[in-house]
Order: structure tokens, then C-alpha cells, then sequence
């Protein structure tokens, strides 16, 4: 099998390990306020998929910067960049929105 000439698009791994550390510190926030019934700690679960995040970033650049060592890692092409800057404006702008209705809900209060 030619799997070891593989090449992934710029940025693969990061996005893939901090989708896997955020799933698995979420879970692990979860099952720890579960654990742990001090209401004041529970306050603080979002804190969890943040760090993460975190580990999830540094993870994935690790392994790309290895990869990329290897000659493994190319450049985005024209396509993705489109794809990933309409991408990046429907977060942005569902974001925005998040954030108006969030105030509108307790500016209502």
C-alpha cells in the first residue's frame, strides 16, 4: 500500500486533535461535576472544552510539524481557501448572532 506517501492539507491535524479534545475534556467535565456535587465547581464546566482545546492544539501541531518534517503536510489549495473562508464567516457571523440574542435575553430580564 502507498499510505505512507500520503499528503494532508495544512492544518489537518490541529483541527482534527482539537475536535478530539474538546469531545474528550467535555465528556471528562461532565463526569467530574457529576462526581464532584460542590455547586460552586459545576459553575466552572466550561472550562473543560477550552482546555481541550488547548491540548488538542498542541497535540496537533506537534504532529503536523512532524509530518511536515516529512514532507507529508502541502499547502491549501484555491479551493480549500474559499471553503474555509466562507467557513470561517458562517461561524463568525452565527456567532454574532448568538451574542445579539444572548443580550437581547437579558437585557429583557
Amino acid at each position: 500500500m502507498k499510505e505512507n506517501n500520503k499528503q494532508y492539507p495544512e492544518g489537518h491535524f490541529v483541527g482534527l486533535w482539537m475536535g478530539i479534545g474538546i469531545a474528550i475534556f467535555f465528556g471528562l467535565g461532565i463526569l467530574f461535576s457529576f462526581i464532584i456535587k460542590n455547586p460552586e465547581i459545576n459553575e466552572f464546566i466550561g472550562i473543560w472544552p477550552a482546555l481541550g482545546m488547548v491540548f488538542g492544539v498542541a497535540i496537533g501541531s506537534a504532529i503536523e510539524a512532524k509530518y511536515k518534517k516529512e514532507g507529508k503536510i502541502r499547502p491549501l489549495t484555491e479551493e480549500e481557501m474559499k471553503r474555509k473562508k466562507i467557513a470561517v464567516t458562517v461561524l463568525l457571523i452565527i456567532l454574532l448572532i448568538g451574542v445579539l440574542v444572548f443580550l437581547l435575553v437579558f437585557l429583557a430580564l
